[in-house]
């Protein structure tokens, strides 16, 4: 059974969404690239420094997320490609850029920033914040400074992976996540409804976002077997877009600018390096597979799974191979995380 928010919660989501949609607002009147993220990400971010408490209730972050699926999932189509018989190279060179980008930031958190090995091992890990943040608590570890370096990573790249789409030629606006057609409303509520069960069972199945990958899921089978037709309209696929980006703005909530200051450079030199890693490896695969570069590297870059998977759709990129290496990046750092920090454990004295 679903339960109410209390007063508290319901009033700060309010006023926290109310704030999201200024934020997109304001991106769109600056012609920010991808503005209803990017707007709301930037503004929450800076109003949570002065200490502002921002929070979206879970439902409905549950639901944008859940509708975003939808407007994804709505984008698959029958025509089988070459390149998907090839992805197993992309799942092996992706293997291997998370290990070397491990390796090299808990290096530098360790040798440059004075991490302990086991909070830089969690504070490197690109992807999966909530994992690693209940991990560091279980360990009894500095969680906020892990938590500020992960958050800033998230943040960065939410900023930065449009502007590159703009560089290499994409155009970024939001609305090429509609079609020609647009699906009659009553079909979308059918895929809602469907999708809200597919949810709650993946969740729990413990598999990382459950809504967005339910949403996608039952839409692109119900797209396959034509069923359905047609893709979201913009008035909702926006509007959750806007959610999203307000979303990775609320991880701010509670951190201060001394807090913000002593771990800017880790957090910088964390995310630098391994953007860089994924760039390395993505490209020469992006060329072998047959894929646009910047499908391959939205697809490897160590950002957030539903903000990603939302800008490759945005890019054009195939949207079961970019949530396919998300997913599979969550996974493979679901069991390596554990296994390095229990080493790094065993090798204090």
């Amino acid at each position: 059974m679903l339960n109410l928010p209390d007063r508290s919660t319901a009033y700060v989501t309010c006023y926290t969404l109310l704030a999201g949609l200024c934020g997109a607002a304001l991106g769109k009147a600056l012609s920010l690239p991808l503005y209803p993220l990017m707007g709301p990400a930037i503004l929450i971010s800076l109003l949570a420094l002065t200490q502002i408490r921002f929070v979206i209730w879970t439902p409905i972050r549950d639901s944008a997320f859940l509708l975003i699926g939808i407007t994804i999932g709505a984008g698959f189509d029958g025509q089988a490609t070459g390149a998907m018989l090839r992805w197993p190279l992309a799942f092996a060179a992706l293997a291997g850029s998370l290990l070397l980008s491990l390796a090299l930031c808990s290096a530098a958190l360790i040798r440059i920033f004075r991490f302990d090995p086991r909070s830089a091992v969690l504070a490197a890990t690109p992807g999966h914040i909530s994992y690693v943040l209940g991990l560091g608590a279980a360990l009894d570890l500095n969680t906020t400074r892990i938590a500020l370096v992960q958050s800033m990573r998230l943040l960065v790249l939410t900023l930065s992976v449009p502007f590159i789409g703009l560089a290499l030629g994409f155009e970024l606006d939001p609305t090429v996540l509609g079609g020609d057609t647009t699906m009659p409303l009553a079909q979308v509520g059918a895929l809602f409804l469907v999708a809200i069960v597919a949810g709650l069972t993946l969740t729990r199945l413990k598999v990382p976002a459950p809504f967005l990958i339910s949403g996608m899921g039952v839409t692109a089978l119900s797209q396959l077997s034509d069923f359905t037709a047609g893709s979201v309209s913009p008035a909702i696929s926006i509007p959750c877009l806007a959610v999203m980006g307000t979303l990775i703005g609320t991880r701010f909530t509670g951190v201060t600018l001394a807090q913000l200051k002593s771990t800017l450079a880790a957090g910088l030199a964390v995310t630098l390096v391994t953007v860089l890693v994924a760039a390395l490896a993505a490209i020469p695969v992006a060329y072998v597979i047959g894929m646009p570069p910047a499908h391959v590297v939205v697809a490897f870059s160590p950002g957030g799974l539903e903000t990603m998977v939302a800008m490759g759709a945005v890019l054009g990129a195939n949207p079961g191979f970019v949530a396919a290496c998300h997913v599979g990046r969550l996974f493979l750092l679901a069991f390596l995380v554990p296994l390095i920090t229990a080493r790094q454990a065993a090798a204090l004295p």
